[in-house]
């Protein structure tokens, strides 16, 4: 039995720029007529017929190409243009809105209808390069640098309330508009009325008994600084954000919060702020002050709202100054059931069939930020502490397991991975979490404890299930000695929940209509949310997992022992029932728990 399917090959893997849409049907409503007005008379041309037409492109560039292509499989015309520097984004989008009847613009700052550019705030055109320009009667004239986005237009027109007319503008040009229309907005009046009801004591700092050398003497004399950084964490702890970032530009000063995977921007102080912000972080954290031009880590422990934070720190030297991320660990964000987390029923049932044999290898497999080191702690929390030795090995040690033994991992004194585990396998353990497989040694050694009679967790970088076998083979793992230990692998993606506060019943537009039912997924009646102060104007709030649970057989262990390609492996698998993050996804958007756009943000087509 096995859930989760995905096909990953390398043409779908190549290609990340948008396909050109197919012609628009001739009756799709009256939105899909405002999206989309074709010349009824012309033939349809492709965008590099276009580009060769108009001279952005020589017929020598045009065959070069064409022989790039030959030995590039999965790489569109337009894109290796792009990468020989042939052609612009400008001439290319130009083309592009030909071919989709619309209009291409250049945007100026004199142009633009600044009562139009206030319909949508300034971080969600800079996350979705959409650009409210003017209005035209009671229409609203919107730059797409996505034009064929038809998702984007359906969201963008709910946010507006009313009729959108799409023009093509090229992302550069919204992104400057976007600067000169919002530089200076709230940046110094606002100030002074966060700070009025904010004090020193809102964020406690907690001293190490062994850090004797802090001295904070010298910012007790900057209190305003103090406690707009008090403000800054504690407002980012309350509206649950799991990152702080601290950018500085030229002539500005951008604070983002992470929030449920997205970015938004929270506030923009006056950018002359910028060293003393800086500082102040430096001194809670313990780090050098003084320098500026190495990237620096440290960790601040604080107490907000009778809550203990940590939190890790990282700097980095840019252009104009150092740029700040601080990635907020609270305890109780992690300690989350595993029924909770978004497993389907059969799914869960065979999950915990998994993490309760007495030997092997379960890994948990995703790129960073996918909820891997959760779904491990929700594991463990479930295993009888009492009566099993769970130890792990952690770089770092993020969360305290009252029921484990964490060891932390020091590679610059020779605690590495591979050491701490061979280490730890003299301590009789019964369950051990490993990190990450990173290398050749630590997976070599991870192997040999599952095959001596222990339960080995641990994690990979893989974009599907099927790929993680390939990738212990890649490391340097014999291929029937991945047959014996691996017992199942779990590759998993975090998606946003749609608003229980606003979230109402619509029809999908006949676009997101077709994409369902190429996925084999039929109905007429979805959820979103229309937005709502509780959820910031996105209709999203909270996140679940989306899985794809591949157990292996006996017929995929002798598979793997013929050292399989990728395509191979995941064609047997999805033979044998494999259900992908794509199709576990599309099945919870059905259900009301999140939407189709969220899965097609976060999983690649089938």
């Amino acid at each position: 039995m096995m859930f989760g399917r995905k096909n990953n090959s390398p043409e779908a893997a190549a290609t990340t720029a948008p396909p050109i849409p197919p012609a628009p049907p001739t009756h799709g409503g009256e939105e899909l007529e405002s999206l989309w007005q074709p010349a009824q008379s012309k033939v349809r041309k492709s965008i590099e017929q276009l580009l060769l037409e108009r001279g952005h492109v020589s017929e020598e560039q045009f065959d070069q190409a064409k022989k790039v292509q030959e030995q590039t499989p999965g790489k569109t015309m337009v894109q290796i243009l792009q990468t020989m520097n042939a052609v612009t984004e400008a001439q290319v989008l130009s083309a592009h809105a030909e071919i989709l009847g619309i209009e291409f613009e250049t945007p100026h700052k004199q142009t633009m209808d600044a009562d139009a550019f206030a319909l949508l705030a300034p971080d969600y055109i800079r996350k979705n390069s959409v650009l409210p320009i003017r209005f035209e009667s009671d229409t609203v004239v919107v730059g797409f640098a996505d034009p064929s986005n038809v998702f984007l237009y359906d969201e963008v027109k709910r946010r507006i309330k009313r009729p959108v007319k799409v023009v093509a503008v090229a992302n550069a040009e919204i992104a400057k508009i976007l600067e000169l229309m919002s530089a200076g907005f709230e940046a110094t009046e606002k100030v002074d009325e966060i700070l009025k009801d904010v004090y020193e004591e809102d964020v406690l700092i907690m001293k190490d008994e062994t850090d004797d050398n802090v001295d904070l003497a010298k910012a007790g004399n900057e209190s305003p600084i103090i406690r707009f950084v008090n403000y800054m964490i504690s407002d980012a702890i309350k509206q649950g954000a799991s990152d702080i970032h601290i950018e500085p530009k030229e002539k500005a000063l951008k604070i983002r919060l992470r929030i449920d995977g997205i970015l938004f921007e929270a506030m923009n102080p006056p950018w002359q702020m910028t060293p003393a912000i800086v500082s102040r972080l430096k001194i809670m954290a313990n780090l050098d002050i003084s320098e500026r031009r190495l990237p620096q880590d440290g960790r601040i422990r604080a107490m907000v709202n009778d809550k203990k934070i940590d939190l890790r720190m990282s700097t980095l030297p840019t252009a104009f100054g150092e740029k700040v991320v601080m990635r907020i660990l609270d305890s109780k964000a992690i300690t989350v059931p595993l029924e909770a987390l978004g497993f389907g029923e059969e799914a869960l049932t065979v999950w915990k069939e998994q993490i309760d044999q007495p030997h092997g290898i379960v890994l948990v497999t995703g790129p960073t930020g996918s909820g891997k080191t959760t779904t491990l702690y929700s594991s463990l929390r479930v295993m009888d502490g009492n009566k099993l030795n769970i130890s792990t090995v952690e770089d770092p040690i993020e969360y305290q397991l009252a029921s484990a033994n964490q060891v932390q991992v020091h590679d610059k004194i020779g605690m590495t991975f591979s050491a701490a585990l061979r280490s730890l396998l003299r301590q009789d353990p019964d369950v051990v979490l490993l990190g990450e497989i990173r290398d050749q040694e630590t997976a070599r050694i991870a192997v040999q404890a599952a095959l001596t009679g222990h339960l080995v967790l641990s994690t990979l970088h893989t974009n599907d299930a099927p790929s993680s076998v390939t990738r212990l083979i890649n490391i340097g793992v014999e291929p029937y000695l991945i047959s014996s230990a691996v017992n199942a692998i779990l590759a998993q993606r975090l998606v946003r929940k749609i608003c229980k506060d606003c979230k109402e019943e619509f029809s999908p537009s006949l676009e997101q209509r077709q994409v369902m039912a190429s996925q084999g997924y039929t109905g007429n009646v979805f959820f979103h949310g229309k937005g709502c102060d509780k959820c910031r104007k996105t209709g999203y709030a909270g996140r679940l997992g989306i899985y794809e649970l591949l157990l292996m057989d006996d017929t995929l262990r002798d598979l793997v022992t013929t050292n399989p390609d990728v395509i191979a492996l995941r064609r047997k698998c999805r033979e044998k029932g494999l259900v992908t993050l794509r199709e576990d996804g599309f099945a919870k958007a059905i259900k009301g728990m999140t939407t189709v756009e969220e899965i097609l943000r976060v999983t690649e087509k089938d």
